[in-house]
């Protein structure tokens, strides 16, 4: 094996290993909220749903997996779950959700895309479908924040002529 072959396996295997120890232990149920961002580190975002806080954890541009802590009112843990998943999509109800569900359910998209002939705008969510295939899930919201569609489909990002000109 070529050296260069062999520095390219190393650092995969380096870079796995840190996102593994950055973390830490995840969340439990019943800690505080204290507790979860010590473990978690601070939300990318914070989100109220009723009585409950919902931190969201998002991955970022080329991220497919997203966490959410609901955290009671009783300042503690209630769960901490991956919500990127098509059961947590399947509770955007078109014609009925709106943007604040959308965020309260899976949270930030990864990427906006604006469209020129129509005024939706497309929220997509790059993500492990079945922890199996790389895929995005676009939701469509108009101008008055109602959601009008969702759409699931390969993620460009990861096909080898993909729109976005990189792939695996």
């Amino acid at each position: 094996m070529k050296n260069s072959a062999k520095n390219l396996i190393f650092a995969a295997l380096l870079g796995l290993s840190g996102c593994a120890s950055m973390f830490g232990p995840a969340p439990a149920v019943g800690d505080t909220e204290a507790e979860t961002v010590a473990k978690r580190g601070p939300p990318s975002a914070v989100y109220q749903d009723g009585g409950d806080r919902l931190l969201s954890y998002a991955p970022g541009y080329n991220g497919q997996y997203s966490y959410m802590a609901r955290i009671g009112p009783d300042g503690r843990l209630k769960s901490y779950e991956q919500v990127w998943t098509n059961e947590k999509f399947a509770l955007i109800k078109p014609n009925v959700s709106t943007s604040a569900d959308v965020l309260r359910i899976v949270g930030a998209p990864s990427m906006v895309q604006h469209y020129a002939r129509t005024p939706n705008i497309g929220w997509n969510y790059g993500y492990r479908e079945a922890g199996a295939w790389n895929s995005m899930m676009t939701v469509y919201v108009d101008p008055n924040g109602v959601v009008r569609g969702l759409e699931n489909g390969p993620d460009p990002r990861y096909e080898r002529d993909g729109m976005f000109g990189f792939g695996m």
